[in-house]
């Protein structure tokens, strides 16, 4: 699904992806700007996007790229079980690819997506 050496485990929780993209041409965490990062963090910005048992498909994809289209930040939730703790990074990075955006955060089964565009 994506490149597997992008995503980032350690110490028991996610490290932001977004700096990671930069290997790749992406996007430097510093890029972000920090309204953006402070509301992907904010507890009150509830997932609008579910990854359910079906896992990731067109219509997943669709979706995510039209509410980037009319919020630009879009948090998505991953049900539990559905992929393991590797894969959901992988499912982070092929979002970002498939809906040319950008991670800004990805916390276990929760990433959050955005749109400079």
């Amino acid at each position: 699904m994506g490149n597997a050496s992008l995503p980032v485990y350690r110490a028991g929780k996610y490290v932001d992806l977004a700096g990671a993209q930069s290997g790749t041409g992406g996007i430097e965490m510093s890029d972000i700007p920090s309204h953006i990062q402070r509301q992907a963090m904010d507890r009150d910005f509830q997932p609008s996007v579910r990854i359910g048992k079906t896992g990731i498909t067109d219509n997943i994809v669709e979706e995510v790229r039209g509410q980037l289209k009319k919020r630009k930040l879009v948090k998505i939730k991953i049900n539990k079980g559905i992929y393991d703790r590797d894969s959901r990074s992988e499912v982070w990075e092929y979002l970002s690819q498939k809906t040319s955006s950008v991670i800004v955060l990805a916390r276990g089964n929760v990433g959050v997506l955005w749109s400079n565009s």
